[in-house]
């Protein structure tokens, strides 16, 4: 609004709704063009060149008060979000494969696949003036130590699951991963139905894959890496001669095989790099498995082996020493017998072992009695026999655990895949955090 008044002059000037440092600015410069005030007295007022006040002279006497405010004033920025762009962007929130994404997530969502590129700052006013609060948490932290990251990659990786409703039908299931401390890259991730051997093998197994082996391995104190207490008290008359001292699971036999040092973790905050991550992907994934349609642990870890690509990129940092340390594995491993269940039996006479309460007869028959064999068990492998490096077949005799196979019908060839499969459930997928 203009308001129009005659001064001693008889000159018109107009007076605008101006902001109060654009009231003392057009004051000022009035009683300037009067003559009431040096242009000196102004620059000092103001806190601007005598110059400039000069300037603002010229622009009031040939435009009035109105020039003292900036031009752009009242005219809508060419940045500004449309009332259109608006209501998508709430509408798609308001679906159900973007409703729990967190507001970064969500904002990274929109530049990728609905081709709406908005500041973050903008959404939050957005979401925000609609009564929408981020499904993160935003908790008050305690102060503590951080520990420094190691120097180089591959030095250390810290080693963890973490069980979690991934798909959102009320059902928890433990994703097993690897971190490398020194860049925060993920190594590895994959899920299983409980945390167990199988998880953190496959883990290994990408990590080997994909960088080498690491130098040492930082994870909890769960019974998949370190043996019970009355376990570790209890080695076989072999092992101590071979110089063991205490007892060993197998996944701390495959990883001292490697050369890797394997260390416990007191408490969860000492691998706190692992137990952040979890909180990142507990907050991202499920809208990803939303998006992608993915409601099953086969379809999960497939796209995870992609997803790990994708974090890696956004989340890493560069580590202090720019050259890895991950060594490359040795020729001499096959990493689908490296990564299994291995076992050591002795035959009887007739070419016989027992191993958890089923007896198998190896059909080599020129192997003499009281000679040792390997037994090699996992999911890709089945089981495999070997004895001097040479794979030997087998079958099994019977099962000792009467209340479960009638051994009068037991028909031998027809019961390995099922033997095989009980020893996998009983080694790979029993859920390490079972009392």
């Amino acid at each position: 609004m203009y308001k129009i008044v005659n001064n001693r002059d008889n000159r018109k000037v107009e007076y605008l709704m101006l902001k109060q440092k654009d009231l003392k600015r057009a004051t000022l410069i009035e009683a300037c063009i009067k003559g009431e005030c040096t242009v000196k007295q102004v620059s000092i007022a103001l806190g601007i060149s005598e110059r400039r006040v000069k300037q603002i002279k010229k622009e009031v006497k040939e435009n009035g008060v109105k020039s003292i405010q900036h031009g752009n004033r009242g005219r809508k920025p060419k940045n500004t979000i449309s009332d259109e762009t608006r209501k998508k962007i709430l509408e798609l929130r308001g679906s159900y494969e973007y409703e729990i994404s967190n507001f970064k997530h969500f904002q990274e969502i929109l530049k990728e696949r609905e081709n709406i590129d908005i500041s973050y700052s903008a959404l939050y006013n957005i979401l925000k003036s609609a009564g929408i609060k981020s499904p993160k948490r935003h908790r008050k932290t305690k102060l503590h130590h951080r520990r420094k990251r190691k120097e180089a990659e591959g030095m250390m990786l810290q080693a963890d699951g973490t069980p979690f409703d991934w798909f959102g039908n009320g059902e928890k299931y433990s994703l097993h991963g690897f971190i490398d401390d020194a860049t925060g890259k993920i190594t590895g991730l994959y899920m299983c139905k409980n945390e167990c051997l199988l998880g953190y093998l496959e883990v290994l197994r990408q990590t080997i894959e994909n960088y080498g082996i690491p130098i040492s391995l930082y994870p909890d104190k769960y019974s998949v890496f370190f043996p019970p207490k009355k376990v570790n008290d209890h080695i076989t008359i072999e092992e101590q001669l071979n110089g063991r001292e205490k007892g060993i699971t197998q996944f701390g036999r495959i990883v001292e095989e490697l050369g890797i040092e394997m260390f416990p973790a007191s408490s969860p905050q000492a691998k706190g790099r692992i137990e952040r991550l979890w909180e990142t992907l507990q907050s991202r994934l499920v809208t990803e498995f939303r998006i992608n349609h993915i409601t099953e642990i086969g379809s999960a870890n497939e796209f995870l082996k992609n997803y790990i690509i994708k974090y890696n990129s956004q989340f890493s940092v560069t580590a202090t020493n720019t050259k890895s340390v991950y060594l490359k594995l040795p020729k001499r491993y096959d990493l689908d017998e490296l990564l299994c269940v291995r076992f050591e039996r002795t035959i009887d006479n007739a070419g016989v072992f027992s191993l958890n309460n089923s007896k198998f007869q190896v059909l080599e028959k020129t192997l003499p009695p009281k000679t040792k064999v390997q037994i090699y068990i996992s999911q890709k492998i089945g089981m495999r026999v070997k004895c001097n490096n040479k794979i030997c077949d087998v079958e099994p005799l019977e099962i000792i655990s009467k209340d479960k196979i009638d051994n009068e019908s037991l028909e031998y060839h027809q019961w390995l895949s099922n033997v095989v499969i009980e020893l996998i459930n009983e080694y790979y997928l029993k859920d390490a955090k079972a009392s």
